[in-house]
Parts: C-alpha cells; structure tokens; sequence
C-alpha cells in the first residue's frame, strides 16, 4: 500500500471536517478507531503519516481505555520510525493535568496554584490549603471541560466532595486549582498546527460551557472559569472569536515548550487577572475548532492542519509534486 495519513482517533464526528479537508486536497487517508483492539508489536506498521487525535475525553464515550490503547500504537510507530504527529508524550500530557502543570512550569510558563490528590479524605484536607475562598475543582483526565466546577468557597467545596454527588475522577486523582479572577468574562485560546502559532480565539465565559469549540461541544454550563453564574443573561455576541494574536514572548514560550514535548498541533488556554498576569491551565492536544468564528474570519484550522499533513506526506513520497494551497 502507497503511504497516506493515518488518523487515529476515537471521535468520529471530531474527524467529519478534517475528512472534508482531505478530500479537498486529494489526500490519501485512512482512520484507525482506537477504542479497543489489538497490536502485534512484532509486526512492522505501513508507511505514512501518523497523526494522533485521541482525546482524554474518551472515557465521556465509554471508550475508557483508547488513550491507553493509542499509547501503545504509537509506541509501537516510533520504534520503527513512522512520522507521527503528537506522539507518545502528547499522549501522557493529554491525559494528565497534572503532568501538564509540571511540564509548564518546568518551560517558565506560569500555572495557577494546584494541589494533586487520591482519595476523597485527603482532597477534603487539601482544601484548607486554599483558605476560604473560590476554588475549581477538575480531575486529572479530563477533556471538553468535563467534571470541572467553581466553589465560591471552600466550605462549599467540602460540602459536595463529603456528599453522595461527588464522583471520583476516572485516574483517581482530583486537582484543586487556584481561582483566577478575571477583570473581563473571558479566556484565550491559542491554537497551535505544525509546532506555530495559528491563531488565537476569545471565548466569551459568561453562559457557562464545556471548554470545547466544535458544534457538537457546545452543551450544558459544565464550567465557567470567570465564576458567572450560570443563569446569567445571554448576551448577544459570539462566544468564540478570533483574534489577531497574542503576546510574543508567551508566543514563543509555547511554541518552545510544544517543541521540548514532541507535540506540534495543539490548543493552549489561559487566562488573566486584574494584575496583568497570565495563567496558563491547559493543553489540548486534540484541538478542534469553532467553524462560526471560522467563518467570519475566514480562516481553517483543519485545512490547515490537512495541508500540513499533506506536505509531510508528499515529503515520503519525493517523486510527488509537494502540496501547494
């Protein structure tokens, strides 16, 4: 078989507009489902491009174990050097917060203050730690913002985590992280394709939702990191908005520390507080995005992400003419 891009996933409609983008272009693909199955380590894989979209949502899914399953396909690709886009260390971050806080600081970005903890009697004596006001509560793997919650205070915090409500996060591990009060209902998120930046969108926080831009994300009131409430009025602009871009030191700190990571498509989110300072909180390493403010800014993150696949593909296959557009 001729070598194409391979995209492996567990998210079928996740992948509905990068398929369109492909077809497009002409490009060669196939899609591998990861939510169960098999590898034969001892086998060698086919030639092509491999480019790794498994989310730690999945479990939201009841595909609890395709990160587990995906690690070791990629593993598996890399010991007999396939060109795998976000390989096994997008993986391990993907899935871990808290292994993406370390990561962070470890590149001088700065992270809100987070406690780790395994068992609900030691994340009740965490809580103090935060003295008596808001503080977010998220697990470890997470994904769309799934499980994410703001306590205006901490007694309301250990008023749910003693209640029959609280539901262990799926790792085992639950962080409580440091509230950032934000002088405007917004954070940012910067998008990432080829290792450079692409662009940045403004997301408008004050309905509430699930920190996930594609159509099918756009549900409930999961989380709002700015603390509105929920019930908060409508206000007629567009949640997601694409701006010109952000500061370029952070700018080039991100785009190092992807780099350092091996990861090269990715949507990083921040925030800000009353002082000026910015808060990085977290990397999505299956960044998906909002087609309205695509539209109005006439821009493609999966066309750009197709067209960067495509010149990687065409760079194994050098009597092919590289892709242009």
């Amino acid at each position: 078989m001729a070598p194409r891009i391979h995209v492996l996933h567990e998210n079928s409609v996740w992948v509905e507009p990068l398929r369109a983008q492909f077809a497009a272009r002409d490009l060669p693909f196939e899609e591998w489902f990861l939510d169960q199955g098999q590898v034969d380590l001892d086998s060698v894989p086919p030639e092509g491009v491999f480019y790794n979209r498994m989310s730690a949502s999945s479990y939201t899914r009841d595909h609890r174990f395709g990160p587990e399953l995906t690690a070791i396909v990629l593993a598996w690709l890399e010991r007999h050097g396939r060109r795998v886009v976000n390989g096994t260390r997008a993986v391990a971050l993907e899935v871990s917060k808290a292994a993406q806080h370390a990561t962070l600081a470890a590149a001088g970005i700065r992270t809100p203050r987070t406690i780790a903890a395994v068992g609900r009697a030691q994340l009740l004596e965490a809580a103090t730690a935060f003295g008596v006001g808001p503080v977010i509560l998220k697990p470890n793997r997470g994904g769309k913002g799934h499980g994410v919650r703001l306590f205006q205070s901490t007694e309301a915090l250990r008023d749910f985590v003693a209640s029959d409500a609280y539901e262990a996060p799926v790792d085992g591990v639950a962080l409580l992280q440091q509230y950032i009060g934000a002088p405007e209902p917004f954070i940012t998120r910067a998008e990432f394709i080829g290792g450079r930046f692409f662009y940045a969108v403004r997301v408008d926080t004050r309905q509430g939702f699930e920190l996930c831009p594609a159509d099918q994300c756009q549900v409930g009131d999961a989380f709002c990191p700015t603390g509105e409430p929920a019930s908060a009025p409508v206000i007629a602009t567009p949640r997601f908005q694409i701006i010109d871009g952000i500061d370029p030191l952070l700018r080039r700190r991100y785009e190092s520390f992807l780099a350092a990571n091996g990861i090269e498509i990715a949507g990083i989110e921040f925030i800000g507080d009353a002082e000026g300072n910015v808060f990085t909180y977290d990397v999505n390493t299956n960044t998906n995005y909002n087609p309205e403010a695509e539209a109005i800014d006439g821009r493609s993150g999966m066309g750009e992400i197709a067209r960067f696949l495509g010149e990687e593909l065409y760079a194994l296959i050098p009597e092919r003419t590289r892709l242009v557009g």
